[in-house]
């Protein structure tokens, strides 16, 4: 039996079209799936398990809709993606806006040369001692990996513990990109600048190509040794997930067990 298990998991190739499969995200961690477990381990598992599955918002079809034209599939996403549209057939306002940040990139030679790369790359390797998979937006071997992202602002300034942070601290983009340069590293022995190409979603969206520091890359990945044996060990069912209790699966699955006092009322983050 050990040995059947074993040889069907050598066989499985991670593919584009299996990149997102229930398989491939119960076989290798990726860092969004990290980020998951950080936020609520229950609804982490969830989404793992296929328990739980998300419906795209206006503002992730946004990205997907810039990301698709970067990719060479923008009609097929189109085509697939109908709650793009009006009843007669013109895109939606939003989609329109999609259409003026393509415009608006589509103009920047710096941009543009960042996004030249190969499109959609997957790489897989070993960090922390579990499997790991990544799948780049622009690879540009032996020079850059980078990074789509469509943001609301790109100037947004947020704060965590006191401490002034961008959009990309906020969001663990800095994490994500130590983990692509890690994996890449290991595969072509290569370290390479890892960049984001960010727009925003202004009315005349901002527009930049940020270099994140090797340090900033660095620092991420060794605060991460501090979170993944726990992570590890709710993912291998050898502990149980806790709940958050405030995300949209721990609000739909919510069972009460007793009478609670204002105070409980109080969530600290």
């Amino acid at each position: 039996m050990s040995t059947t298990k074993t040889s069907k998991k050598k066989r499985f190739k991670l593919t584009n079209e299996n990149y997102y499969s229930k398989e491939a995200n119960q076989r290798y961690f990726s860092v969004s799936q990290v980020k998951d477990f950080l936020k609520c381990e229950a609804y982490a598992m969830a989404k793992i398990n296929g328990e739980w599955v998300e419906e795209p918002t206006t503002p992730m079809l946004i990205g997907s809709y810039v990301d698709s034209y970067f990719e060479g599939t923008l009609e097929e996403f189109k085509s697939k993606t109908p709650e793009l549209f009006k009843k007669d057939g013109s895109l939606k306002s939003d989609y329109v806006k999609a259409e003026s940040i393509i415009r608006r990139v589509e103009n920047e030679e710096l941009f543009m040369n960042c996004m030249s790369g190969e499109k959609q790359v997957i790489m897989t390797g070993e960090f922390l001692g579990v499997q790991w998979k990544i799948k780049m937006d622009s690879y540009i071997p032996h020079q850059a990996i980078v990074d789509l992202k469509v943001v609301q602002k790109l100037r947004d300034i947020s704060y965590k513990n006191g401490f002034r942070q961008s959009f990309i601290e906020k969001w663990g983009y800095d994490l994500q990109l130590g983990i692509y340069q890690e994996i890449v590293r290991q595969n072509t022995g290569e370290v390479l600048d890892c960049i984001i190409a960010a727009v925003d979603k202004q009315d005349y969206p901002d527009i930049d190509c940020i270099l994140i520091p090797n340090e900033q890359l660095e620092f991420q990945r060794n605060q991460l040794l501090f979170k993944m044996q726990r992570i590890i060990d709710v993912k291998n069912y050898n502990e149980e997930p806790r709940r958050c209790g405030v995300c949209d699966y721990c609000r739909a699955t919510k069972k009460l067990e007793k009478l609670i006092l204002p105070d409980d009322l109080i969530v600290f983050n």
